[in-house]
């Protein structure tokens, strides 16, 4: 009976101690906590486009729709519709929400047939200021980002429709209560 007290006793104690302990370790922070340094954030494409020459070196990451692609002694120039880009950095494909223009270049061999007008695709590269091209019967300045990544979108790329079954009791309860195998949303 004494070993019974005793063992239950060094479980009592044991319990007390383990919530002194989470306390005294949560109360220890005091309310700080670590923060890294997070890098600037990315300059939006209205911010480049109004002041391209401040952005000069700047990580950015835009994405839109080609307008054509032509290979350069200095790598390929691809012209892009900007469009604004999704969570999943897919740029969206309603064209009247662009902001304008931008060209891309990437230094290493890229095959303009790989990449045709129409294209959807997102880059990440370095700003490098602006270059000026005829675009119709005007100059068009075109901020200019020089490609570390280039990401195609395909349609299979696109978010597949979601699928629910359905809750509940329906005209077919029991083994085979569901009369149609999907529902979409």
């Amino acid at each position: 009976m004494r070993f019974v007290i005793i063992e239950t006793m060094h479980r009592f104690l044991a319990t007390i101690l383990s919530a002194v302990i989470l306390v005294c370790g949560c109360a220890l922070t005091g309310g700080h906590t670590n923060t890294v340094p997070s890098s600037p954030p990315s300059p939006t494409f209205v911010q480049v486009k109004s002041a391209p020459e401040s952005y000069n070196g700047q990580p950015a990451t835009f994405g839109g729709k080609v307008l054509g692609a032509r290979r350069l002694k200095e790598g390929t120039r691809i012209e892009i519709l900007q469009l604004p880009l999704t969570d999943s950095l897919q740029p969206t494909t309603d064209l009247s929400t662009s902001q304008g223009r931008f060209v891309a270049l990437q230094k290493e061999f890229l095959d303009p047939a790989t990449i045709p007008a129409g294209t959807f695709l997102t880059v990440t590269g370095e700003m490098g200021g602006s270059v000026t091209l005829p675009l119709d019967e005007t100059e068009y300045t075109y901020p200019l980002m020089h490609v570390t990544n280039l990401r195609v979108w395909s349609e299979q790329d696109e978010e597949p429709p979601r699928i629910r079954r359905p809750l509940g009791p329906g005209p077919y309860w029991g083994p085979y209560w569901n009369p149609w195998p999907y529902y979409w949303w």
